[in-house]
């Protein structure tokens, strides 16, 4: 018996039918995309968390042994965090406290509301900040969010 071509059943997907799977797949991933990468960044802070309580470690055992706090240099700190996500800077030092700040680098540079984050100690009390900007000037309840409290 011959089979022709017309009666023959085709099986597999059209190109029609591919293109809207594609078009449904791409707006769900642009819908995901921007929740994912909040968590990210969140996720990253960690990384100037740890290295800030670490640098403030080290400025409390510096100043034990001398008059004063210290650099980075100085008490051992690398610059950059762990992960490369933020860069450590000392912009404030004298004998009674000093002043870290960690800035957002990199893919990092994103997380607008949190992209620094500074640590002011002055004798015994530490104050947290973050902001979008050097004068981390975010609100109480931004700052705490921030900083993962």
């Amino acid at each position: 018996m011959p089979i022709h071509a017309s009666s023959r059943r085709q099986r597999g997907f059209t190109l029609i039918e591919t293109m809207i799977a594609v078009g449904i797949a791409g707006v769900l991933s642009s819908i995901a995309y921007p929740s994912l990468e909040s968590h990210v960044l969140r996720a990253r802070r960690i990384d100037a968390l740890a290295s800030l309580m670490s640098a403030q470690l080290a400025q409390e055992r510096h100043r034990a042994d001398h008059a004063t706090y210290g650099n980075l240099a100085s008490i051992g700190v690398r610059p950059t965090t762990p992960a490369g996500y933020y860069v450590l800077h000392v912009t404030a030092v004298s004998a009674d406290g000093y002043t870290l700040l960690a800035s957002a680098a990199a893919a990092q540079a994103r997380d607008r509301a949190c992209r620094y984050m500074k640590v002011a100690a002055t004798g015994a009390d530490a104050v947290y900040a973050s902001g979008p900007d050097a004068s981390t000037g975010n609100a109480a309840d931004a700052n705490r969010r921030c900083w993962g409290r």
